[in-house]
């Protein structure tokens, strides 16, 4: 009996990008399989505490620990301040919804 791994990493359905991400199959993919890339930030569901978000770079992922407990990914930017970016329009977005300050439980919610 084999155990399948897991990849590095699982991807939110409507999953946010930075706009100067390129080649964003090929990014996703590497992200999946634990492959290094340059640049590349990930907003991911935090591990535990009270944050709403994480923000971290791919090279994070490479750890294998993530192998059998892949991170949960929302957003994928190129870039440190992309990033940001990209946490500040889920929070206007989950506002606009009001759920200020939920930014988890509103993503939950559109991801039903």
């Amino acid at each position: 009996m084999s155990f399948k791994k897991r990849g590095f990493c699982d991807f939110y359905k409507e999953l946010y990008w930075g706009n100067s991400v390129k080649n964003r199959p090929v990014v996703k993919w590497k992200l999946k399989m634990g492959s290094g890339q340059f640049g590349i930030y990930c907003v991911v569901r935090p591990e535990g505490g009270s944050n709403q978000l994480d923000i971290i770079n791919c090279a994070f992922l490479k750890q294998k620990y993530f192998r059998y407990h892949p991170a949960y990914v929302y957003g994928i930017a190129s870039g440190y301040e992309e990033a940001l970016d990209i946490v500040l329009r889920i929070s206007q977005e989950a506002s606009i919804a009001g759920m200020d300050g939920r930014l988890l439980e509103y993503l939950k919610s559109k991801d039903a």
